[in-house]
């Protein structure tokens, strides 16, 4: 395979890729097992469809496109964005010409990364923090018990209720046995505040005013009416904190233990994000002092990346991305468009601690990468060696990389020194780094 460059402005490149016959072939076989799994044809099993059937059913082309991808990421070059691929030359038996239009890696010249200065953060952890913990865990162990009384916020109220714009229903607006929780301002504008007082059987109007901004168009600032009934009030029952509560859902004799243990688990947390909010303010001091020319393409290939991770978010908790872009009223475009500024800050963060690693000759051994695989496999309570096995060159690669950052985070993490925010010294100090 011979590959031509023509560097383009910010660090795009044009490559003129070509490649003999019998590379081509390898290239679309592996073209072919990447996407058997997906594709279906009548008479076949997902994945048992042969090559020769495919390409006689959709063309011969039909895996050239990934088997160039495949072509160009062999290349030396560091590409950082999928390639926009243009077919030169496609004849079975004879080289394949394309080129490949990409974005390279930049070069990044990095500021101060040693010594640099952060934010001093209070992990001490107060009585009142302690009391609101817990009772936060007493609200969670409450029992649910159906009350004869007046509904109060807190409360939740089972309910039926329809709604109409001027005496007609609107789509949405009609629900049987629906549990609500007063106060909890999940309804729109002063709807759960009219069923405080109410008890069960009562039959309320409520009157209500859908937001100007309100997703659904037709109803916006619109007022409307839910006639709505009233089945059921329950209350939380709250246990009392005594030593047999503490027995019953702890480790732990007394009350006065359990509480100690609850005051460390707060210093745990706190530390843990005062950790998180010191590390982000050191790499965003070290991105503010470094330089860098992120191509267009590098960012909308992390933007891809991170819709897929929302996207794989949403579906295991039981919900697509198309349906949680109709739910907030949101385009592609939209979401791509606010996510951006977060794919921008990722790509940074990560081209400067990869170029700490070099500068600081950081090592990354074949036992640091068994060991995060070993990690990874307890997560999901399986064998290790089975997951070795089954984890290609190229993501043990990605590995070496993620782990190299994290050691270079450790480095910068290590050296930072720390000050109080309110001293007007350290923030002229800072000003200066």
């Amino acid at each position: 395979m011979s590959v031509q460059v023509e560097n383009l402005e910010n660090n795009m490149a044009k490559l003129t890729v070509t490649v003999d016959a019998d590379q081509v072939e390898k290239a679309l076989n592996t073209a072919y097992n990447r996407q058997k799994n997906r594709i279906s044809i009548p008479g076949f099993r997902k994945g048992k469809v042969p090559r020769n059937m495919i390409e006689k059913m959709y063309g011969a082309e039909v895996f050239y496109e990934d088997a160039a991808d495949i072509l160009v990421r062999q290349s030396e070059l560091d590409i950082v964005s999928q390639p926009d691929i243009e077919v030169v030359q496609i004849e079975k038996g004879k080289e394949f010409i394309f080129t490949a239009t990409v974005a390279l890696k930049p070069e990044v010249t990095l500021g101060k990364y040693n010594g640099i200065t952060v934010t001093k953060i209070d992990c001490s952890v107060s009585d009142e923090e302690v009391e609101n913990e817990i009772k936060n865990q007493l609200s969670t162990n409450a029992r649910t018990v159906v009350v004869d009384r007046a509904a109060e916020n807190g409360d939740t109220v089972k309910i039926d209720f329809a709604g109409s714009i001027d005496g007609v229903a609107f789509e949405g607006g009609t629900s049987e046995n629906y549990s609500l929780e007063l106060g909890s301002h999940s309804f729109i504008d002063t709807f759960e505040d009219q069923l405080v007082g109410k008890k069960a059987g009562d039959e309320v109007d409520v009157n209500v005013t859908f937001p100007e901004d309100y997703q659904a168009e037709d109803l916006a600032g619109k007022p409307a009416l839910f006639k709505v009934k009233i089945h059921e009030v329950t209350a939380k029952e709250v246990p009392e904190l005594d030593d047999e509560y503490v027995q019953d859902i702890s480790e732990f004799d007394t009350v006065d233990a359990y509480k100690e243990d609850v005051k460390k688990n707060i210093a745990d947390r706190k530390e843990a994000q005062a950790r998180r909010t010191k590390e982000e303010e050191a790499i965003a001091k070290i991105v503010d002092k470094s330089k860098m020319d992120i191509p267009d393409a590098m960012i909308d290939t992390q933007v891809n990346s991170m819709i897929n991770e929302y996207a794989n978010s949403m579906r295991q908790s039981g919900l697509s991305f198309e349906q949680y872009l109709q739910f907030t009223g949101m385009t592609v475009e939209k979401f791509r468009e606010q996510v951006r500024p977060d794919a921008l800050d990722r790509i940074k963060s990560s081209l400067v601690l990869e170029q700490i690693a070099k500068e600081e000759s950081i090592e990354v051994s074949d036992e640091d990468v068994d060991a995060r695989i070993a990690e990874i496999a307890e997560q999901y309570g399986m064998p290790a060696e089975n997951l070795q096995k089954n984890i290609p060159a190229s993501e043990r690669k990605e590995m070496k990389k993620e782990i190299a950052m994290q050691k270079a985070l450790e480095f910068v993490m290590d050296n930072v020194k720390e000050r109080a925010k309110a001293k007007k010294k350290a923030e002229k100090e800072e000003a200066a780094e």
